[in-house]
């Protein structure tokens, strides 16, 4: 659901009372301002959510347009079911570049079948940047596997690795110098391999499993 809104104080919480009454459970906000054009100062609020028992959508969006900041509702698809879990890689480039081939490609295979799987990557230098962005994988909906492509990588990323690996996110790590292979869920070292193996263990239609080969390198 997408929401045109006023920005200003309550209206989260207006909006949050009215799905609420419909004993709609919210399941994921996101928020962004308009710099431009015709709802410039405006907010665009975007909401999944699991519908209540009477599901009826057209009274809770005829309800929410009734609130006075509220410019525009329209309901959506969620991003569940459009682009699906996602395989996210960090790292140096063209470490991260072979391991979205092979995710692509593996993803490509999956998806032609019905699947949604969607491969998200950011090429990063130095420890605390690629510690950060390690520990905002945990934040990101939807993800459901961490590659790190890299010739190195330790100290405060190893940290982060096991913080995400504690959220539930399997994390797979190519063979590099430091410290972060040890805290991986699974070693691989052709980067190409590393992305279909990530692909492979979120599919729900393969047969290959992270945690039935957790420790072993490739």
């Amino acid at each position: 659901m997408r929401i045109i809104a006023e920005n200003r104080k309550g209206v989260l919480r207006d909006i949050a009372t009215v799905m609420a009454a419909h004993e709609a459970n919210i399941m994921m906000i996101s928020q962004e301002l308009f710099d431009s054009g015709p709802f410039a100062g405006m907010a665009e609020l975007y909401f999944e959510y699991e519908p209540g028992p009477d599901d009826d959508r057209d009274r809770l969006n005829a309800e929410l347009n009734d609130i006075p900041s509220v410019h525009e509702v329209k309901g959506y698809q969620p991003f569940g079911d459009i682009f699906g879990s996602r395989v996210i890689i960090i790292g140096g480039g063209a470490q991260v570049a072979q391991v979205a081939v092979g995710a692509v490609n593996e993803a490509d295979r999956h998806n032609i079948r019905g699947e949604r799987i969607s491969v998200d990557t950011i090429p990063l230098v130095g420890e605390r940047t690629l510690a950060l962005a390690v520990d905002a994988v945990a934040r990101l909906p939807r993800a459901s596997i961490l590659v790190l492509a890299g010739s190195i990588m330790g100290g405060e990323i190893s940290k982060a690795v096991d913080r995400v690996r504690e959220a539930g996110i399997p994390v797979i790590a190519l063979n590099m110098a430091g410290s972060v292979p040890e805290h991986a869920d699974l070693v691989v070292t052709d980067p190409i391999q590393a992305g279909v193996f990530a692909v492979m263990h979120i599919s729900s239609k393969a047969v290959f499993d992270i945690y039935r080969v957790r420790g072993r390198e490739f």
